[in-house]
């Protein structure tokens, strides 16, 4: 009686909030099971063990930030931040997420099983994918700044279930319009604001040429680019990216600043050089635009913003407690 008593309080509550269905109850109750000494007992080495690693590996390859954000990003907007998208296709007839188009040019995959690796050598069973990728991304992306850009509080479980088909109106496309960007972050619980700072991500790193091919040379259908693209950078992509496009071509994200993760980002923006439709978009709303302004105006005003958006996101849907399991292998489901 007294337990069901308690969950109707719960409910209550979370109903003044504005959190009115069950899902949306859900998904704070397991957000709220994260912490951020989850492995104090049970692996105390396990920040460690991941930043040493991501260091060496930057070293050689200072992509990787890019790479390991991207890689959470798509798995945290599929069924959460389970770590479904490092699981590999069996024999059962459907294709796992990482098969999917938006997916198929995701890397970093080797690096988290290498990591796995080194954490069940030190703590067996213990430590989830999901979690040792969403320290991996910090990580790889605070590696030039020599300090973490943002706390990860952790204790999320691994998801057994991985759907290629899934990742269809849940992962933004390089021509997605506002609203069709605003209604996707929505349905995660991410706000406007967490639209325009997550989109800086795109500071670091490069783009295929197909993700910018029809801006340049078909945008309406007959052969023309996208006005609202800098006609002088569009001629820039142009020599880059002959049409049509060859697949294994790639161009920055930020001009000249691609491996900096900093405010340029919200430069470019407003200069007219955002490399996709889904950039642009960013300035055609008003209260987008603003944020985006606002971002402009300091690196540390953008890292700060980056690093509350990023404990949101994180936290997308998690699986937690008994939900799930800790998968010995990231990219299969224990026997």
């Amino acid at each position: 009686m007294r337990v069901g008593y308690s969950i109707f309080i719960l409910f209550v509550f979370l109903s003044l909030l504005g959190i009115s269905d069950v899902s949306n109850a859900n998904r704070l109750s397991h957000a709220n099971s994260l912490r951020y000494d989850y492995y104090k007992e049970t692996c105390p080495q396990l920040n460690k063990i991941v930043k040493d690693f991501i260091t060496d590996i930057n070293r050689i390859n200072p992509a990787l930030g890019a790479q390991l954000i991207r890689l959470q990003f798509h798995d945290c907007f599929v069924r959460g931040c389970d770590g479904s998208v490092l699981l590999d296709t069996v024999n059962n007839g459907s294709k796992a997420e990482k098969e999917a188009g938006p997916n198929r040019s995701l890397r970093g995959f080797e690096v988290i099983d290498d990591i796995k690796g080194v954490v069940e050598r030190v703590c067996p069973n213990v430590v989830s994918c999901a979690d040792i990728l969403a320290l991996a991304a910090r990580d790889a992306v605070s590696v030039p700044f020599r300090r973490p850009l943002w706390n990860v509080a952790l204790g999320r479980r691994d998801g057994v279930i991985s759907l290629a088909n899934e990742t269809n109106g849940n992962i933004p496309g390089p021509f997605s319009n506002f609203t069709t960007l605003l209604q996707l972050f929505n349905s995660k619980g991410l706000d406007v604001y967490d639209l325009v700072v997550l989109s800086g991500a795109h500071s670091i790193g490069v783009a295929h040429c197909g993700g910018v091919s029809r801006r340049l040379y078909n945008f309406t259908g007959k052969g023309d680019a996208d006005p609202s693209l800098d006609p002088e950078y569009a001629g820039i992509l142009r020599e880059k990216c002959p049409n049509p496009a060859n697949p294994n071509t790639t161009v920055e994200m930020d001009p000249a600043s691609s491996l900096r993760f900093d405010k340029h980002y919200y430069d470019i923006l407003r200069q007219n050089k955002g490399l996709f439709v889904s950039d642009a978009a960013l300035l055609t709303d008003r209260e987008s635009e603003s944020i985006v302004v606002q971002l402009q105006r300091s690196t540390t005003l953008f890292l700060h913003a980056f690093s509350r958006s990023m404990r949101k996101m994180t936290a997308i849907d998690v699986l937690t407690r008994d939900d799930g399991q800790i998968r010995q292998n990231c990219r299969l489901i224990n026997p």
